[in-house]
């Protein structure tokens, strides 16, 4: 297994750190499989029910590796997100459990699309997010441009594409690009607080969640309700619903088992 990404799991919590420290967690072809990799462990892992990514050392990732360019076998950067970064993107929206991504330090360039990637999305004080790619003349990819515009509106998305501006964790949040920003020395404790609370939460009713969050922007109103129907129905036949449902009357915590 490749060192570029650790992964453990306890408490039905997976995770999952980006590994090379030295270069701020730079994307090369071994960890961006290795991540892929990991992605997809959790995904059908019964013992996972909530995920954490964050990056080791000082930096949650500088994006793409630009040293390490062609060394996976090819230099059209187009055929690389095909194969390395559509595939890692496209699980973790999909994925039937919450991520939680804890920014620490920069997230440039495509760090900042897996940040972006995640379900609810911390930051550390010092951290910052850059739209690094108009830099050396490449456009937005890994996500980029179908997370921007959603989370902050088409006049930012296009002003942080274009300028290529670093913006503070204090701006991202204020943008509605974070849902909290930590002190430094607090980011890794509250992420692992979150993310050990989701986990002992009614986490599947959290997949049906993401399936219709993640059709509402391409739907009709007709559509997104009848959505709403269906994945209520098949929520409301979880073991989750009855416990829930069970405490409330009898005036006590649930315990959640995630089915």
């Amino acid at each position: 297994m490749s060192e570029t990404v650790l992964h453990e799991v306890a408490d039905g919590v997976a995770t999952i750190t980006l590994n090379r420290p030295e270069v701020l967690n730079a994307q090369n072809a071994e960890l961006m499989d290795a991540l892929r990799d990991s992605m997809l462990a959790v995904e059908s892992d019964p013992a996972v029910r909530a995920v954490l990514l964050t990056g080791a050392g000082r930096g949650f990732s500088a994006g793409a590796d630009l040293a390490a360019r062609g060394s996976g076998g090819t230099t059209d950067p187009g055929e690389t997100l095909r194969r390395r970064y559509h595939p890692l993107i496209e699980c973790m929206r999909r994925m039937p459990k919450p991520i939680v991504t804890a920014v620490n330090g920069v997230a440039a360039g495509a760090g900042m699309s897996l940040a972006l990637a995640g379900d609810i999305v911390l930051a550390g004080e010092s951290a910052t997010f850059l739209q690094a790619f108009s830099k050396i003349g490449l456009v937005p990819d890994a996500g980029s441009t179908y997370f921007l515009p959603r989370l902050v509106g088409d006049v930012r998305a296009r002003a942080l594409a274009i300028l290529a501006d670093r913006i503070s964790a204090a701006e991202a949040e204020r943008f509605g690009m974070v849902w909290k920003v930590y002190p430094d020395e607090r980011l890794i404790d509250e992420a692992r607080s979150l993310a050990g609370h989701l986990a002992k939460m009614p986490t599947r009713a959290y997949g049906l969640i993401k399936v219709a969050l993640n059709s509402s922007s391409d739907n009709s109103l007709s559509d997104q309700l009848e959505l709403e129907a269906v994945l209520q129905s098949e929520a409301g036949q979880g073991e989750d619903f009855r416990e829930g449902v069970a405490a409330f009357l009898e005036k006590r915590a649930p315990r959640f088992t995630g089915r």
